[in-house]
């Protein structure tokens, strides 16, 4: 008998164009018929010219997109290169809400051939380099621009190694200037822009090592590679390989040349110094093209284990600059006459982390739906989002938390089926199953981000709500303590403070926790459910005028506050922490807190 052979697969190398409309979904959304008619226009006269003339071919339409493929990564860059530039002019008479314009993603490497579609790793390379370009602008791989160094006059910036997202192995990106599509200033050659640097584009310099020891050199050196890869986790960064920025080792360095030599908008400079028996370690965040300081801190710690202290260190830093970074970014965002997704990404953070109130939870609610408007597939915007409503619900800043925990899931859901890896994801959705008495479960999500991100302080927080929701109150502090050893100056605090206060107050230790939710008030006043809580344990303690003066406070930062918000929220069976709840409610009702829908403290 004769065996059949298998099937042959045809295989060859390619260089692959991947191609999507910026903001589509809000392009439509305004105009439906007048978008795809442009878009039909432009595809016929600006894209499928360029890609023919320089040999290749459009294998597939995606919608809002296109896929293409090329024997040569020099004529898919040209090609690229010139219906941009076409595009460019055929829009130019649109006003900026309703102009069209592409982004590009540019990978060469072995492919999967079928008539009509083209498969592999190389083809999803493409497609998530495509996702990283500015509108108007192309995103090449490192393997592409291996191909095209000195033989096409276009200027790229070295965007450092880049997480992309369903993608094992970080790739090297770069992007070609949306300014820069004409020849670069040396002949033929690819330069380095100074017009364009990628947002929160970031360099960790070699931290110095001041101790005069140079055995400590491996520290400090492992202290500046960790926080290298741990700053690589946020959103949307460019995160300078290890390598480039150690050649700038035991140098004399101008930050803003720095700055503009590798195109990054911000660097991360330091020291570290060891004095007896304690590390200090130095640090500041600089802004590349003012040159002002945007935030420092110093790192006292005894040595008693250094790697341990290393990856302390390195947790408190990242955390910290995760926020400062979405501060600084924010700020740039606001001035934006045109904002894409991710800047209204960014002004959503920064009101999540100024304070919860009903009124700045909306607002940040309502600038990542316009960010899921330009990019619904957006997966920070999604577990944004999420978080939100979990928050919301939990919270009791609405009648009917169990449709913000509903919608939160849903959102959580979506964002692990397009990133299965996101640890963000994951804690967002932990978060949801928490509240909806699924609390094995919720500690599983959690434990399963931290696993995907170590830093991530906010889980080891959400271990002390589960052990509340679990009766185990007396335990909730601990988890709180280590959130803060992680990130001490987090923008949360102020909720993980609040956790241990109420964990106290169903313990029946009003006192410590007063003692607690003041500091939770002190980090920041702007928390109603805080005022709220610590109204209770006053008026349990018999301390009226101090439980009204604290019910005043939350009520005039949430006025539609009412008990029955809290009774609403039903987040565990157990009968302990059943009757945590209870008194609760019951030094809510001393305090004066109103039960229903009349909204003033009773007298």
């Amino acid at each position: 008998m004769v065996q059949e052979r298998p099937v042959r697969i045809e295989r060859r190398l390619a260089a692959i164009l991947a191609a999507d409309v910026a903001g589509y979904s809000r392009l439509m959304h305004r105009d439906e018929e007048a978008t795809h008619a442009k878009l039909t226009s432009l595809l016929a006269n600006s894209v499928a010219p360029a890609i023919s003339e320089h040999g290749g071919r459009i294998v597939k339409n995606t919608g809002d997109g296109f896929l293409a493929e090329f024997p040569s990564a020099i004529e898919a860059v040209r090609a690229a290169v010139q219906f941009q530039v076409r595009t460019k002019e055929l829009t130019a008479a649109d006003e900026d809400q309703q102009r069209i314009a592409f982004r590009v993603g540019i990978n060469v490497g072995d492919v999967i051939v079928e008539p009509h579609d083209v498969f592999g790793d190389s083809v999803n390379i493409a497609a998530r380099l495509e996702s990283i370009a500015e509108p108007g602008g192309i995103c090449i791989s490192s393997s592409a621009y291996d191909h095209i160094r000195d033989k096409v006059g276009i200027e790229f910036v070295d965007l450092g190694e880049q997480n992309l997202k369903n993608i094992a192995l970080p790739v090297r990106a770069y992007a070609a200037s949306p300014n820069s599509h004409r020849p670069a200033t040396r002949a033929g050659g690819v330069g380095t822009s100074t017009r364009y640097r990628p947002r929160l584009s970031i360099v960790v310099l070699p931290l110095a090592n001041l101790s005069g020891d140079p055995a400590q050199d491996y520290f400090v050196d492992g202290v500046t590679e960790s926080l290298t890869t741990d700053l690589s986790r946020i959103r949307g960064s460019f995160v300078i390989g290890r390598h480039t920025a150690f050649s700038y080792r035991d140098k004399a360095i101008d930050l803003k040349r720095v700055g503009q030599d590798l195109n990054v908008c911000y660097v991360l400079e330091g020291s570290v110094q060891r004095g007896g028996n304690r590390f200090r370690v130095n640090v500041q965040l600089i802004d590349t093209e003012t040159g002002s300081h945007l935030w420092a801190d110093r790192f006292d710690k005894p040595i008693s284990d250094l790697f341990e202290m290393q990856d302390e260190i390195v947790s408190r830093l990242a955390n910290t600059l995760n926020a400062q970074l979405i501060a600084a970014e924010a700020r740039r965002a606001e001035r934006s006459s045109d904002p894409s997704a991710l800047d209204l990404y960014f002004q959503g953070m920064a009101r999540w982390n100024k304070s919860w109130t009903p009124v700045h939870m909306n607002q940040a609610r309502s600038f990542f739906e316009r960010a899921l408007e330009l990019e619904p597939d957006n997966v920070e915007a999604l577990v944004a989002i999420a978080m939100v409503d979990a928050a919301i619900g939990s919270i009791v800043f609405a009648d009917d938390p169990y449709k913000h925990f509903a919608a939160a899931e849903a959102a959580s859901i979506k964002a692990l089926f397009l990133d299965p890896q996101n640890a963000a994801a994951h804690m967002a959705l932990g978060v949801v199953q928490l509240c909806t008495r699924r609390v094995a479960q919720g500690v599983a999500e959690c434990e399963h981000a931290l696993a995907l991100n170590r830093n991530m302080a906010e889980a080891h927080s959400l271990f002390g709500i589960a052990k509340l929701l679990l009766g185990r109150p007396e335990e909730t502090e601990a988890h709180v303590r280590e959130a803060l050893r992680l990130s001490p100056r987090d923008e949360g605090m102020h909720r993980w403070l609040g956790y241990v206060g109420l964990a106290k107050l169903h313990l029946g230790a009003d006192a410590e926790a007063i003692e607690w939710l003041s500091r939770s008030l002190k980090a920041n006043p702007n928390y109603p459910v805080a005022h709220f809580i610590c109204a209770a344990a006053f008026a349990l303690l018999g301390k009226m005028e101090e439980a009204r003066a604290a019910a005043m406070e939350g009520l005039a930062l949430d006025p539609t506050f009412a008990i029955r918000r809290f009774k609403n929220v039903w987040l565990s069976d157990d009968p302990i922490c059943r009757a945590g709840s209870k008194r609760l409610v019951q030094g809510l009702v001393l305090a004066g807190v109103p039960e229903g829908d009349v909204h003033k403290v009773r007298k």
